[in-house]
């Protein structure tokens, strides 16, 4: 067993968060997913109503192959409504778990199979599309890694799940949300976690390359992070190698990681063996709080940077911009506030955000039609203009694209998923419609997407 294999499939030595699975599956393997009540210390007592795929742990990172078939059968063990989607992987529509548009929600004690072929390497995650903001706020939230067919050349990879919880003096759940933070930038928890614990400390190889894989999946919070090492480097963004140098975060200029967002670094470890390397955020009140730490153990592996080659590209279509299309997409609140048509999915009662000034109607709502018709195999250029004094995460399913303007700063052309519009930000991203189906569209701050902040655009 090659070195990469045996890290990733365990999870005590790759250090990733929660039981770390090999998916690789063949029509006759199919691998089970129960999502269930759960329970876990996430403080100083047990914290009860979570929400997992074990009933004492973090949801696991699945791990799959790039372009190796996968079946997943998510079975609901809860009473509530629930669908899975698999959050930057270009697959089938019919396999995006997004209910009422590819399919139907899953009922308690029912199941649906997933059957997909990743078509990209990388870091990507996996929620839960009905209930959302329910099941998201109790911990359904986990991390998928399609592994490259070449052994990339790192000693060790470490997954890193950022998400907070909101809680109260017994460790009890609060409620996730609230009216006001709807309306603005989102209800933020007060309890931190990477990979569901307060600045854990995981064990790397000495003068080793660690592939640390940061993945936001919090339903509000925009995280700015760095590193308190300087030898590391970017090597890929929303799954998608980089093909253009990007600058290591800094306290001096942090990297802003919006929920929905993943980076992956290369990081040389310390070459003395009890030295750390921390994973740092800037949190409003908190400069500069631990994340995480990277502790240093055995013998020097002497290992460089320069060893490592780029990631290979995922085969992604490029945009031709002289020919491409433009569509405008406003973001912004909404003179309405109707409670959407949610069905089975979970509403919060009223709708505050929109797109081009309509807001969403909700999940279940009938004769909703697409935000735009993209023609297959075209080019089209989508300009995102936020309204808002808030930061908007917006995802789209299905598709990759690439950012090319912003007239606030200068964007890295990084292919993506999701896009973090800043304040009065038009960004112009450019894709390829080349998966056909209906495809979700919409800000990752899951208050927002909830109340009018989504919508999908289709690919026929």
């Amino acid at each position: 067993m090659n070195r990469r294999k045996f890290l990733l499939g365990s999870a005590a030595s790759a250090g990733l968060a929660g039981a770390a699975t090999w998916i690789n599956a063949a029509p006759s393997q199919k691998r089970e997913l129960t999502i269930q009540p759960a329970s876990f210390r996430l403080r100083t007592r047990r914290t009860m109503d979570m929400v997992s795929l074990s009933p004492d742990a973090p949801p696991p990172v699945l791990l799959g192959r790039q372009g190796k078939p996968m079946q997943l059968r998510v079975i609901n063990g809860t009473e509530d409504y629930t669908a899975m989607h698999w959050h930057g992987l270009r697959i089938p529509n019919a396999m995006d778990g997004v209910p009422y548009l590819t399919q139907m929600p899953i009922a308690g004690g029912e199941s649906f199979d997933y059957e997909f072929t990743p078509p990209d390497a990388g870091t990507y995650w996996y929620h839960p599309h009905c209930m959302t903001m329910a099941q998201m706020a109790h911990g359904l939230t986990g991390v998928m890694v399609i592994a490259e067919a070449e052994d990339p050349g790192f000693d060790a990879d470490q997954v890193v799940n950022l998400r907070d919880f909101r809680l109260d003096e017994n460790d009890a759940f609060l409620p996730y949300s609230t009216a006001r933070g709807a309306a603005r930038s989102g209800t933020f928890g007060n309890v931190i976690t990477a990979n569901w614990r307060q600045a854990p400390v995981y064990d790397q190889p000495t003068g080793g390359l660690v592939r640390l894989r940061l993945v936001n999946s919090d339903t509000t919070r925009i995280y700015r992070l760095y590193l308190s090492a300087d030898t590391a480097r970017i090597m890929a963004w929303d799954g998608h190698p980089v093909e253009v140098p990007v600058a290591q975060p800094s306290a001096q200029a942090p990297l802003l990681l919006g929920p929905g967002q993943r980076v992956d670094l290369a990081v040389k470890m310390p070459a003395h063996e009890g030295q750390t390397v921390e994973l740092l955020a800037d949190l409003p009140g908190q400069p500069g709080r631990v994340m995480t730490q990277l502790r240093a153990v055995g013998r020097d592996l002497a290992r460089d940077l320069r060893d490592l080659k780029p990631l290979p590209a995922n085969p992604v279509s490029r945009p031709d911009l002289a020919k491409a299309e433009v569509h405008d997409f406003v973001f912004g609140w909404t003179p309405e506030g109707r409670a959407p048509d949610d069905g089975y999915c979970g509403s919060l009662g009223y709708s505050f955000w929109s797109i081009n000034r309509t807001p969403w109607p909700g999940d279940a709502a009938r004769d909703t039609g697409p935000l735009a018709t993209l023609e297959r195999g075209k080019s089209y250029i989508l300009r995102l203009r936020n309204e808002s004094p808030n930061l908007h995460p917006i995802h789209l399913h299905g598709l990759a694209f690439v950012p090319i303007r912003s007239n606030r700063r200068q964007l890295p052309p990084l292919m993506t998923d999701t896009i973090l519009l800043l304040k009065d930000e038009v960004v112009e991203i450019a894709l390829v419609a080349d998966n056909p189906g209906d495809w979700a569209f919409h800000c990752h701050v899951i208050e927002h997407q909830k109340t009018g902040l989504a919508g999908f655009l289709r690919v026929t």
